[in-house]
């Protein structure tokens, strides 16, 4: 199966490859810690690897959480046909209290305190592991949101400036007619990738940040209310309350039942976690290849990107050229008064020529002796100007008009910003920016994300099983003091092996 995450890889009109070449390129991810049963696959062993679009993979990843899911469901029949008994019990064949054992009565109420402190620190480790993995989690989503969106931001300048090639002359030389047009075509791509890379990921970030937030909350009622339970069950019991206690009782074995699906659930999403970061870990040592990562932050096409990179050289070395033609044959030359508008008396040492980083092929090049850096060549120039009358010839010595000197300053900026944004196209090319999005999520995010959903996981844990524990102690201690307090005030002398208080 090809999902849309792949599909839309190809962000700009690259993407023609036939289904058979995709799944041909296609590596599968964290093969290993994936490797689970699959109900939907008569539990046989999935293999497909980490993919988020893929239902055999959550179906895989949710069976790990089935015991808990069979806890929950065996707690809420078999707690759920004891209290129909106990309540029929109580009904019809109800009986008069007798006797009690002392070390029932002890016992019963030291375990009933030990499970309300458990179901306490349960609590309160479930509501510190839910805040640092919300912080966790959403400081690792912004982050590959900004990502993405300084990468589109840096593809929209790198298009702009190729815009504003267009517009650059100098004494009213242009850009050749051919250059401007592919400069049209190469800009619709550029935008278009840096549309689809910033909607795409955004797109993305919302879902993910929705659910984040829905587990949050839900994360923060649930330690709240078992809280809640917990405290008022043991100070009803305490004070002997039966019928609130019973009511607590019917509202704690449901709520248990939910606790326990929730570890379940949880369980699930700790070990998507572990099974995400193992993905971007093995991703980032394969970074061309298409898989299911491309669902989280997609790369550019590297063929838009090639493109990009190849045209912005181009334009750069062009812009160049425009201007060293116009020093060369122009400035530089001491041409006669009838030959207006290329004469305006210039005269003085001739004007540096501006270094053309790249050869005729577009390879990179070294600069020669003479030649001034793009870096500062506008300071350089600016020496050569001269003042200039009314009908702009110079009244002083220099070989650069003012204006002329405005015009190869903006081609200065607009040539020197192509050649900034060379490393980063490059970077495109190979997917550089997503590997070093994955590779910080990996090394800086990750132990964090591991660490606080297994806190989760453990708060769960110990509050489901403190509480049910509780529960039936609420029962087991109010019937030790319903036995204790109608012997001590019918059954003063009781029979050997009860005792009564003193």
């Amino acid at each position: 199966m090809v999902n849309r995450g792949r599909r839309e890889r190809f962000l700009s009109g690259g993407g023609g490859d036939s289904e058979e070449q995709l799944n041909s390129s296609l590596l599968v991810l964290a093969a290993k810690t994936t490797y689970r049963k699959d109900p939907l696959n008569h539990f046989h062993k999935y293999t497909g690897g980490w993919n988020i679009s893929n239902p055999h993979y959550w179906a895989s990843v949710a069976y790990t959480a089935v015991p808990f899911f069979f806890i929950g469901a065996i707690w809420f029949v078999v707690f759920g046909i004891s209290l129909t008994l106990i309540c029929l019990c109580f009904c019809c064949c109800r009986k008069e209290p007798y006797g009690y054992s002392r070390i029932a009565y002890a016992l019963s109420l030291i375990l009933l305190t030990l499970f309300t402190i458990a179901a306490i620190v349960g609590c309160v480790v479930l509501y510190t592991g839910q805040g640092k993995y919300h912080s966790s989690s959403m400081s690792t989503l912004e982050y590959v949101v900004q990502q993405a969106d300084t990468t589109s931001e840096n593809l929209r300048n790198v298009s702009q400036y190729l815009a504003a090639a267009k517009q650059i002359n100098v004494d009213q030389v242009f850009l050749p007619s051919n250059v401007q047009s592919d400069i049209d075509l190469i800009q619709n791509k550029i935008n278009s990738s840096a549309n689809i890379l910033s909607s795409q990921t955004q797109d993305n970030s919302h879902k993910i940040k929705n659910v984040i937030e829905s587990v949050r909350l839900a994360l923060i009622v649930l330690s709240a209310v078992m809280l809640l339970l917990t405290f008022l069950g043991f100070v009803f019991s305490i004070f002997g309350m039966q019928f609130l206690v019973y009511l607590l009782v019917i509202a704690g074995w449901i709520l248990v039942t939910a606790t326990f699906i929730l570890c379940g659930i949880f369980l699930l999403l700790h070990n998507v976690t572990g099974d995400t970061c193992v993905a971007m870990s093995q991703w980032v040592e394969n970074p061309t290849a298409h898989t299911a990562l491309d669902d989280i932050l997609p790369c550019v096409d590297n063929a838009t990107a090639q493109e990009t990179l190849t045209k912005s050289k181009e334009v750069t070395s062009q812009l160049i050229n425009l201007m060293n033609t116009v020093i060369t044959n122009i400035s530089n030359n001491n041409l006669p008064p009838n030959v207006a508008p290329f004469y305006y008396n210039q005269s003085g040492p001739p004007v540096p020529n501006l270094c053309n980083p790249f050869n005729p092929d577009l390879t990179d090049r070294a600069c020669t002796p003479g030649e001034v850096d793009l870096s500062n060549v506008t300071q350089v120039w600016s020496g050569y100007v001269c003042e200039t009358s009314g009908n702009g010839v110079c009244v002083t010595k220099g070989r650069l008009t003012r204006d002329m000197y405005s015009q190869m300053s903006a081609g200065v900026n607009v040539s020197y910003g192509l050649y900034k944004y060379g490393p980063f196209l490059v970077n495109l090319e190979d997917c550089t920016f997503v590997r070093e999005t994955f590779t910080d999520i990996n090394g800086r995010y990750c132990p964090g994300l591991r660490k606080y959903s297994q806190w989760i996981y453990i708060g769960l844990v110990m509050v489901a099983t403190a509480v049910m524990l509780s529960l039936l102690f609420w029962v087991i201690y109010g019937r030790e003091r319903r036995h204790r307090v109608y012997t001590k005030e019918h059954m003063p002398h009781h029979p050997a092996g009860f005792q009564a208080d003193k």
